[in-house]
């Protein structure tokens, strides 16, 4: 068990320098330092109140989520576990991501590795629920403005 632990890190390690030199080195244009000084302040502000605010839906969509659970393999046993994947999934990232907030204000080097798990948690979920979209589009540019204010976060 310790050694799938190690490797698990090391590849994350490898992944993130990989991600580095792509998102940061290589980006074709880099972000005004005003403006990642400017994500760096608000974003945990954004998030706490997006949080706040879903809150009662994500509640409702897990409630109403339950009770449509066992209808959702009516649509085929692939609809019935992508909708509990989905489910899954999406709480695991909106936990991840409730548990970066803290972090954020004090721009902790841990909420930046939480907000990295999350979306590559979130580029799992589209991947097994085939939304290339999604994938391609926001796991993309979540790490690209995850990997350019990455040096704020010690």
């Amino acid at each position: 068990m310790a050694k799938s632990t190690k490797d698990l890190k090391s590849a994350l390690g490898q992944l993130e320098e990989t991600l580095e030199v792509y998102l940061i080195d290589k980006a074709p244009f880099q972000l005004p330092e005003n403006i990642k000084e400017i994500i760096v302040k608000f974003a945990p502000w954004i998030s706490l109140i997006m949080l706040v605010v879903t809150l009662p839906a994500i509640l409702l969509a897990f409630g109403l989520g339950a009770l449509v659970a066992p209808f959702a393999f009516l649509g085929g046993l692939q609809a019935g576990v992508s909708f509990g994947f989905g489910m899954i999934f999406g709480v695991v990232v909106l936990v991840l991501e409730a548990l970066a907030i803290p972090g954020l204000f004090g721009r902790k080097r841990s909420a930046w590795n939480l907000l990295f798990y999350a979306t590559l948690i979130g580029a799992v979920q589209n991947v097994l629920s085939f939304n290339l979209g999604g994938l391609v589009i926001g796991t993309l540019v979540s790490l690209y403005f995850l990997f350019q204010v990455k040096s704020y976060y010690k």
